[in-house]
């Protein structure tokens, strides 16, 4: 998805600083995130770094150890074009683009005022509200200081380990499905999945599919959202742009990570969400636009 080249970015939407030192549960984590956490369910082992008194597989528990190599300097993003070159950039995009987007839309859907959250890019390893943010954990979102964590290299691992194409939207997506996450939570619903269950049916799973479809919402409108001059900030979206989507939301699913990692497939420790649903629950989204689309919770058929 092509960002228009003379479009502003607003880099005060970003930082690089971690954030405080409570517990709290992560959401959404990325790939490396679910590997760890499908091995740990299979082989019986805590993997994932989180704490060991937890009956949460997401729950970090107390703050582990590490290097906070955070990224501050976002000068060289300044317009769409930064944000079509560079992977940071377009992060950056993105959060403009997605927060225009539900600035606008919440109110009017849900009459819910949306709050802003802001996304920490960092490189390396930095400190989130819900422990320590790592490719090891991928992006997610950390309701305790309502803050998105990133590793723009996650993307690389992305296409190379786990087979999403390099396209824009792909990586596009994973944030707006961050996002989706901060909706969920200003919505009230992430609680429901915080149930700690596993499985095709569990909170957990409804929780990351409505992510994923409130991700196509916004892609639905994404070519309507503007800088703060009132510039469009994305040209329309293309078929590849949606193949694109696709094949991240794809790359993703549970079976087809625990297929590649482990030679089998175990729906009990699902908690994503398959490859199937995943690509569904984005088009529905995309398809119909309003975040009405995205109720999880009130069907089996998932």
């Amino acid at each position: 998805m092509t960002f228009n080249e003379g479009a502003d970015l607003d880099i005060s939407q970003v930082t690089g600083g971690g954030g405080g030192v409570r517990g709290g549960a992560v959401i959404g984590g990325g790939a490396g995130g679910i590997i760890l956490l499908i091995l740990s369910l299979i082989f019986g082992q805590n993997l994932t770094g989180a704490g060991t008194n937890s009956a949460n597989p997401f729950d970090t528990g107390q703050i582990q150890p590490g290097g906070d190599t955070s990224t501050t300097d976002f000068s060289q993003c300044k317009t769409g074009a930064d944000a079509n070159r560079d992977v940071t950039c377009r992060i950056i995009g993105t959060v403009n683009s997605v927060q225009d987007y539900w600035t606008d839309a919440l109110p009017a859907d849900v009459q819910r005022q949306y709050q802003a959250a802001k996304t920490v890019i960092y490189s390396g390893s930095t400190q989130s509200a819900c422990g320590v943010a790592s490719n090891a954990t991928g992006p997610f979102y950390c309701p305790s200081d309502q803050r998105i964590y990133i590793d723009a290299s996650f993307f690389d691992e992305l296409t190379s380990r786990f087979g999403a194409d390099d396209g824009a939207l792909a990586q596009e997506y994973v944030i707006a499905h961050e996002y989706g996450h901060h909706v969920e939570n200003l919505l009230g619903f992430l609680a429901k999945g915080q149930d700690g269950r596993t499985g095709p049916l569990s909170g957990g799973v409804r929780i990351e599919l409505m992510a994923d479809c409130m991700a196509g919402v916004w892609a639905h409108h994404a070519s309507s959202t503007k800088d703060a001059d009132g510039d469009t900030l994305l040209e329309p979206l293309t078929e590849s742009d949606i193949q694109s989507a696709l094949s991240a939301a794809s790359a993703v699913g549970d079976d087809r990570i625990q297929q590649s990692q482990t030679g089998r497939v175990n729906q009990e420790s699902w908690t994503h969400g398959s490859s199937e649903s995943r690509q569904r629950w984005f088009l529905a989204g995309y398809e119909g636009g309003t975040v009405n689309q995205c109720d999880t919770f009130s069907t089996d058929d998932l």
